[in-house]
């Protein structure tokens, strides 16, 4: 039986061969691959190295992003308002006239950092962002905090360090995020071309020893300053002799509280006051007229819109403060425009035509009276 089949097998050998003879050989195919999921996913994602240090793996094309809060969203929609999925908080309809028209549809998603912060994770998830961005100054452990949270959204959160001085680049490092270097680079250059007119007109004043004295007051009583060495007080800092050395800084928007006996003391050449302070009710108040600054008519309110040229939230708006500050307190040396350099901003950063209405509302108790 195994001879039979043995010669039965050799046969069937020789007949395929003997019907292969006299026919073309067949042509050699490359059999297609199948697609590799990990050679797509890798080609499909790169890596972003932000400013904790943090290596964060990122899609290759960011279309989608999400803000962690009102500083984040200040600095992101200049470059990326267009690909936000979602807003820190409620755009109220007084600042909507200086803001492209699609942020007011965007839904809320909380914040992380500041009084009262409550990032809404569920809004995140289901806005679907491709990152997360955080922008701003690096908080005791914010690496901790953005690990902790892509962990558990499976998300990449990044965070980028944002001071005065530094805000053209986290500028460049936000485009090189989403792919928008050029764009990026427009931004800051305005904004270091800006800085360094500044500086170099403060150096004339402080050569002539012109530099005023100064508070940043706020709260609903006008006691709280704006300290030297605070976050928020970078842009004051810079134009101003700012008199509240303190030994303790709260480094938030609220500042550190004082009593009128020590605003008495240190008796500044000029006061501002936040927006929502006591501007309007000092000139009837006996106690602050016995401040020089008060009694002279040498106090102002800080313009807002669609938010605050100095400190709140501690933006790139604060360049609007430097000149602002700077036409305000020392217009002999000011060798620009007020007005045009304003325009152009709300233009370059909101696509925002300031018409002189808007321009005028944001200037009232900003400059002295006429």
């Amino acid at each position: 039986m195994k001879r039979a089949l043995s010669i039965l097998l050799a046969l069937c050998l020789l007949a395929g061969v003997l019907s292969a003879c006299g026919t073309e050989p067949a042509a050699e195919t490359t059999p297609t691959p199948e697609p590799s999921t990990a050679v797509s996913a890798e080609a499909a994602t790169r890596e972003f190295t932000d400013s904790t240090g943090r290596t964060v793996t990122v899609p290759n094309e960011v279309t989608r992003v999400a803000v962690s809060g009102p500083l984040t969203q200040i600095y992101a929609i200049p470059l990326v308002g267009d690909l936000m999925v979602g807003v820190s908080n409620y755009i109220a309809e007084d600042i909507e006239k200086y803001l492209p028209d699609y942020i007011s549809t965007l839904p809320e998603l909380g914040q992380l950092y500041g009084g009262g912060a409550e990032l809404d994770l569920e809004a995140i998830l289901a806005a679907d962002p491709d990152v997360v961005i955080d922008i701003g100054d690096s908080k005791d452990g914010i690496a901790e905090d953005m690990d902790s949270l892509s962990e558990q959204t499976g998300i990449p959160f990044v965070h980028i360090d944002a001071t005065v001085q530094t805000s053209p680049d986290a500028y460049r490092m936000l485009g090189e995020l989403v792919g928008r270097e050029a764009e990026a680079e427009e931004i800051a250059t305005w904004l270091e071309d800006l800085y360094t007119m500044m500086t170099d007109m403060m150096a004339r004043v402080d050569a002539d020893g012109a530099r005023k004295t100064a508070l940043y007051c706020l709260g609903d009583k006008g006691l709280n300053v704006i300290a030297e060495g605070s976050y928020h007080a970078e842009t004051f800092n810079m134009m101003t002799d700012n008199l509240a050395d303190l030994p303790e800084v709260v480094s938030n928007g609220n500042g550190n509280e004082v009593d009128m006996e020590q605003i008495l003391v240190w008796n500044p050449e000029v006061i501002i006051f936040a927006p929502d302070s006591v501007y309007e009710t000092v000139a009837d108040d006996a106690t602050w007229q016995q401040l020089q600054a008060i009694s002279s008519g040498n106090y102002y309110k800080t313009p807002y819109g669609p938010y605050g040229w100095l400190s709140s939230p501690p933006s790139a708006q604060r360049y609007l403060g430097m000149l602002w500050l700077g036409a305000l307190l020392y217009p002999e040396y000011c060798e620009y425009d007020l007005q045009g350099m304003v325009t152009e901003y709300y233009s370059l950063f909101y696509q925002c035509d300031l018409t002189q209405e808007m321009y005028d509302e944001l200037m009232v108790g900003a400059l002295p009276a006429e």
